[in-house]
Order: structure tokens, then sequence, then C-alpha cells
């Protein structure tokens, strides 16, 4: 979020773009009909302990799980009945870490804080997730929903996710030009929020001209197109159980392994 301002910041930006349709089939086919590519089979969530797909979260102190198990199904379990900002931000980044999103030279962080440019004022940003190219590339961001907290208007999630992504287009480039390297006029930054324990996913095409509209605050001349993917469940359940179901969560587990191929896909064309 900006401190101090998230949500006027929020709304400044959501002029600016517009959602693709939503496709409720999920990300491996979904997405892939949305960017017009070859759909691709779903893949099979296969965790290294096969109980992190079988067990409830309330079993987290089982003392037959693993310690890797164990300690995933508590931030689980956390995240689904304390619901605090905190605890789906730490759950958040360990399913990132458990389902291989971190890589050699990358690092999972929470909470980082980073400047940007608006309307002309330096100010500071602190992204809730994010995965870091160290020390110089934020590959992928991800926005907690704070609406579930206040009454903050849903829509706000997504002008959230834009402005993180911009904020990740100004720093990779100050990055890039720090280093000597040219900077891009165009990157494709994944994003994916939470709803609880609920993900969604998107593709963000953040231009310089979208990045300098907001440096300036200036209206930008093009309209930018973010991709949408939402999970969805196949059979009846409470929305605020997320993950802590067990069906869902394995759903949900295969969309964020099939968006983790995609989303590599497009941060290595700006990775330094």
């Amino acid at each position: 979020m900006v401190a101090g301002d998230s949500w006027r910041w929020s709304v400044a930006v959501s002029y600016a773009w517009e959602r693709a349709p939503e496709d409720p089939i999920g990300i491996g086919i979904g997405i892939g009909i949305g960017i017009g590519i070859t759909p691709v089979p779903e893949p099979i969530a296969r965790p290294s302990d096969p109980s992190i797909l079988t067990s409830p979260a309330t079993n987290a102190d089982d003392p037959n799980l693993s310690k890797a198990t164990s300690e995933y199904l508590g931030y689980l379990d956390l995240a689904t009945r304390a619901r605090q900002e905190s605890a789906i931000d730490d759950f958040a980044a360990a399913t990132l870490r458990l389902l291989g999103f971190r890589a050699p030279t990358t690092t999972v962080a929470t909470r980082y804080a980073i400047a940007l440019i608006i309307c002309a004022e330096k100010r500071a940003a602190q992204i809730d997730v994010c995965i870091i190219h160290r020390p110089t590339t934020i590959l992928l961001v991800l926005v907690e929903d704070k609406t579930i907290f206040n009454d903050t208007p849903a829509f706000e999630v997504e002008a959230q996710v834009v402005a993180e992504a911009i904020t990740a287009f100004q720093y990779n480039n100050a990055k890039r030009a720090e280093n000597g390297q040219p900077t891009l006029e165009a990157m494709t930054i994944p994003c994916i929020s939470m709803s609880g324990t609920t993900p969604t996913f998107y593709l963000v095409p953040v231009t310089k001209e979208l990045s300098d509209a907001v440096i300036t605050g200036q209206y930008p001349t093009s309209q930018t197109q973010v991709l949408k993917c939402i999970t969805t469940a196949t059979h009846l359940r409470r929305v605020s159980d997320g993950m802590a179901d067990l069906e869902f969560r394995k759903i949900a587990l295969k969309r964020f392994l099939a968006f983790k191929d995609l989303a590599k896909s497009h941060w290595q064309q700006y990775m330094v």
C-alpha cells in the first residue's frame, strides 16, 4: 500500500485500466484463452507431503504430520480464523515458498518497503508480499484484499493491484538505470490478490506512458487491459473458508502452480 494515502492512490489509477472478462475456468485454461495461447492441461498439485492436500487446517498440531506440513497448516488455520492482515500475508508467502515460486537468487518478502513517485511527489509504498530477484528486480506482487476488514468497495482491490504493479515497474526501471542497464518501455507484472485465503490472479501490462501519467498526474492516452482469472469451487462451500476447505485447497494450489509457469514467462523478460 502507499503509506497514508493508499485508497486515494488506488482510485487515482483506476480510470487507466480495464479488466478483460473474468474466466472462472482457471488459469491453465482461462488465461490461456484470454491471451490467445494454446490452452494447456492444469498441473497436478503434488506437494512433497500429500497430507497438505488432505489434512484439515485445524489439525496443524497433529504429531503425525511433518514439520513443514504442520507449519503450513498452522499459517492456513491462523489466516482463516484470525483474519488479520499479517496472518494473510504470512500464509500467502508460505504458499509461494511451498509451491516453488522461490528460486535461486530470489526471495519471497513480506511488507517490503520501496519508494515511488505520484504526481511529482516521492512517497513510501509497502508491498504486502513480493518475489524479489536479489537485489534489483520485483518479479511478482501479491496484494492482500483489505476490503474484507472494512467497508471499502471491492473494486478498489483491483485498483490497488494495478497501483502496486506500477510501483514495481518504477522500482525495476530505477534499479536498471542504477546498474547501467537500459530501462524498459513496458513490463507485464504478474500479480495475485488474496481475499482471506482465496486467490485471484492477474497479468498487469505496465507501460512507461502509464507510469509517466501517474508520476505527472496526467490522464493516460491509452487504455490498459488487465487480464484476470478468478478461482472458483465446483461444490457448495462457505466463501470465508477459502483454502481451509479441502476440495477448494486442491483447486487453488493447482491455480498457483499454473500461474507460476505463466508468471515466470513474463518476469524473465525484465529480470536483471
